[in-house]
């Protein structure tokens, strides 16, 4: 596996302005992006943020869209899904988050989207990938996930299964 990301987008913390950033990976790295993310296709994928520097923490807010194609998870059939999120990131310099290997630390909510970063600069483009990762349901249904389930009998038969001899005891005294 390589380190190389299937998209990057460095930032250079000496660069920071007031003007917002648009992210667009190209078709090239959608396709690389949709086999990491084992879905069948990212069609389309924006990411549009304001950066702000307080001192060597950036916070990085904005909003994702994407257009992407996914297998069903009852039929397997392809279909399309939008994915419209907030994007709320904070890199942070690798030296004020390092905990001891064995120290158990308390995180907040603000704590679960902080990104550690070395030296001057951090990959926005890999934590809007990271971010789009996240926004993709694993077990979306498609349209034909209905069908798929009454031609396979997985409408969950209340008639069978392990509770079915418990429930046939239910009012019996």
């Amino acid at each position: 596996m390589s380190d190389t990301p299937e998209y990057s987008y460095i930032v250079d913390l000496r660069q920071i302005s007031d003007a917002p950033l648009v992210l667009e990976p190209d078709a090239d790295a959608r396709r690389r992006l949709a086999g990491r993310f084992a879905i069948t296709a990212i069609d389309a994928a924006r990411a549009q943020v304001k950066l702000t520097a307080d001192g060597p923490v950036v916070r990085a807010d904005g909003r994702l869209t994407a257009a992407i194609i996914q297998a069903c998870a009852i039929s397997g059939e392809d279909f399309p899904v939008k994915i419209d999120e907030p994007l709320h990131l904070r890199f942070v310099p690798e030296t004020q988050i390092a905990a001891e290997p064995d120290e158990e630390i308390e995180l907040s909510a603000d704590d679960c989207d902080e990104i550690p970063y070395t030296g001057l600069t951090f990959d926005l483009g890999e934590a809007v990938a990271q971010s789009l990762a996240l926004a993709i349901d694993p077990f979306a249904e498609g349209p034909l996930a209905d069908k798929a389930r009454a031609e396979h009998n997985l409408a969950g038969d209340e008639a069978s299964g392990p509770f079915a001899a418990l429930a046939a005891l239910r009012g019996k005294e």
